[in-house]
């Protein structure tokens, strides 16, 4: 029996931005009880949140559905 893997939205906020991207989670074969995320994704999920804070929003609109807060 392998592990089993799917698809999953996070969210990502930073700043005045935040981001709805799409990774791909493990369901550990010796505890498939909990989702897990693979060191890979943990780092791009570290990229995307430093462009968010940076503001980069031409990147953030390539990797996921961007939202930015605004004051009233």
């Amino acid at each position: 029996m392998s592990e089993k893997r799917e698809k999953r939205k996070r969210w990502v906020q930073r700043g005045r931005y935040e981001v709805e991207v799409e990774v791909e989670v493990v369901y550990p074969e010796v505890d498939p009880s909990e989702a897990c995320l693979e060191s890979e994704t943990v780092r791009w999920l570290d990229q995307v949140s430093q462009r968010a804070e940076t503001g980069d929003v031409a990147y953030l609109r390539q990797v996921g559905r961007v939202f930015e807060s605004i004051e009233v």
